[in-house]
């Protein structure tokens, strides 16, 4: 049995990720927008393709991870990866004695926390444009 991808729910998700409002992201998909129209797009089981892209090109996410992400093999890959294959080892390792990190960790750490900066400044701009509106 084949399982479909609500194309929908996973807008919610990588918005919600993101931190980011309903009404935000109507602002930035465009005039015709509203939260109204953002809820009703994120009630539907499959989008159109053309204002998948949109969507993506805001939430700044690959379309094909809106249209392939689901949650329940997320949850199961994280699952096994986490607990490993030796079902006795220590979750602090993941269950794999023998890990070697081929990355600098503490580099990876200060790449995400640049992204996130970037992301809450690019929250900030559009708040402020929310506001301006609204005066």
């Amino acid at each position: 049995m084949e399982k479909t991808i609500h194309q929908g729910r996973n807008v919610k998700r990588f918005r919600e990720m993101l931190g980011i409002k309903q009404e935000a992201l109507a602002l930035s998909l465009g005039d015709d927008w509203n939260q109204k129209k953002v809820s009703l797009l994120e009630a539907k089981e499959v989008i159109d393709d053309k204002l998948l892209e949109e969507v993506a090109k805001e939430l700044k996410v690959p379309v094909e991870a809106i249209k392939n992400f689901d949650e329940e093999a997320a949850i199961y890959n994280i699952q096994n990866n986490y607990e490993g294959s030796n079902p006795g080892a220590s979750a602090v390792n993941g269950g794999n004695q023998n890990y070697n990190c081929t990355f600098n960790a503490i580099d990876k750490i200060v790449e995400l926390y640049e992204e996130v900066l970037k992301v809450e400044r690019e929250k900030i701009v559009l708040l402020e444009k929310i506001i301006e509106l609204k005066k």
